[in-house]
């Protein structure tokens, strides 16, 4: 896959929330229908404003230029895109308890283990993959994943510290936030083109057709797409995994169906 073209579908590399258009895109402008090659870097928030300390407190942020969500004290659920293979890695540097990338607040924790999910690549998706820490990070709350399709549907939140425009290649120091509308699988298919090789059973769209303008992007890949449940709480049902630029009208962001993989997820994480 070429630079170009992997750079416009993937999200890997950092999410930003963009000015007054306030678009959040997942992906650039050309593309792939598959997220970005082993190591690859993808996509960041585009169109979001400033999320407030604690108000997210599960994100994490991930050396290789990627978004993650805290899954249990000592592993962190981002995407298989962002990882090269399963096993022993000690690379990765994991960000956590702060909105400010800079602040001297921040917890850093080292890798010891990748898990990356062993369909990812394959007709049935599964861009998903687990980050063991060196040690349990207790005073960061993590965040629940959907295990039922009840949540798949709605409006959804969405976070990182990617880029905060297609193509800029500056990610965000702050942690910038933003809400994109469901987008079902029938529709989205109908979009043609890049969208043809959605996987329905394995992803969720996610996006303003009409006007565009809110999205992830390039450094948001693996972070969640998040919603309140029936009792309040988060509950995390995507992760950013590709889409065709950031932002754009009539191009929304695809995000990996958590409740799918919940199963794999949690065996997997109960094995590391």
């Amino acid at each position: 896959m070429s630079t170009s073209t992997w750079f416009s579908a993937l999200k890997k590399p950092a999410i930003a929330i963009a000015g007054a258009a306030t678009v959040i895109g997942l992906a650039s402008p050309a593309a792939a229908a598959q997220p970005p090659g082993d190591g690859e870097v993808g996509t960041q928030v585009v169109g979001g404003t400033r999320a407030a300390q604690g108000e997210f407190p599960w994100m994490v942020r991930l050396s290789m230029g990627c978004g993650g969500a805290l899954y249990t004290p000592q592993i962190v659920l981002t995407a298989a895109h962002c990882v090269s293979r399963t096993g022993a890695n000690t690379s990765i540097t994991a960000t956590l308890g702060v909105v400010d990338l800079q602040s001297s607040s921040a917890i850093k924790v080292k890798s010891t283990y990748v898990h990356r999910s062993p369909t990812y690549g394959t007709a049935t998706g599964g861009d998903w993959a687990l980050v063991k820490l060196a040690s349990p990070v207790t005073t960061v709350p993590t965040l629940k994943i959907a295990t039922t399709k009840e949540y798949d549907t709605g409006t959804f939140d969405i976070a990182g510290w990617g880029d905060t425009s297609e193509g800029s290649q500056q990610g965000s120091r702050y942690l910038l936030k933003a809400k994109v509308p469901f987008v079902s699988d029938t529709t989205c298919k109908a979009i043609g083109g890049y969208y043809r090789s959605l996987i329905p059973s394995a992803e969720i769209c996610a996006g303003d057709l009409a006007n565009g303008g809110t999205d992830t992007c390039q450094g948001d890949s693996g972070g969640p797409m998040f919603r309140k449940d029936n009792t309040g709480e988060w509950i995390e049902v995507g992760i950013v995994s590709h889409g065709n630029g950031c932002a754009r009208a009539n191009a929304p962001g695809v995000y990996t169906e958590v409740s799918t993989f919940a199963k794999d997820i949690a065996a997997a994480a109960a094995k590391i």
